[in-house]
């Protein structure tokens, strides 16, 4: 599914995040921004050892907060990396997820990059509700996008069938709500 307005979209797909040709991936990260399980462990070995060196001198990462480097062995040039939260430990959950949306797009925003992919952040080992997190993910995408100077695209990657089947009716809602076709 795929909304627009004033010349930025917001869509959903099925995919590989580690393969995705846009200016910036976003790498659901630990807060040491190291080397791990599920969507962070992925991008770790797709990129290659250089980004685990270049993520050393940042110092980690917060709950919310993003931090950019290369992209070394993606498709992308850019990696975001943001700290979700765990669900119902990491509180207020919704702001800090929503922060973690806010502050990906915004260092997005910043190194000039016109496309971004996102997974479902705290939806993983992270326990955040898949339809919660995608209604906290669409309102911040919704609100935040038409700030951005660069920014155009933005794709939400989603591991399977059934949570695109989940995303694509709350980004309708909410983006129609909002004026998005």
């Amino acid at each position: 599914m795929r909304v627009e307005r004033n010349g930025q979209s917001i869509e959903t797909c099925r995919g590989d995040i580690t393969r995705q040709e846009v200016d910036a991936v976003v790498n659901a990260a630990n807060a040491q921004l190291a080397p791990g399980g599920g969507v962070a462990g992925a991008i770790h070995r797709a990129a290659g050892p250089e980004l685990w060196e270049a993520c050393r001198p940042l110092g980690g990462c917060g709950v919310g907060e993003a931090k950019v480097t290369d992209g070394f062995g993606l498709p992308a040039r850019k990696i975001v990396h943001t700290v979700g939260p765990v669900y119902a430990r990491d509180e207020p959950s919704a702001e800090l997820l929503a922060a973690s949306y806010r502050n990906s797009i915004a260092a997005a925003d910043g190194v000039a990059a016109r496309s971004i992919a996102f997974p479902a952040l705290s939806t993983g080992a992270f326990g955040y509700p898949m339809e919660a997190a995608a209604e906290v993910a669409f309102r911040a995408l919704i609100e935040g996008l038409p700030g951005c100077a660069s920014l155009r695209e933005v794709r939400m990657v989603l591991f399977a069938d059934a949570d695109v089947a989940v995303h694509d009716p709350v980004l309708r809602r909410l983006a129609s709500a909002a004026g998005w076709e």
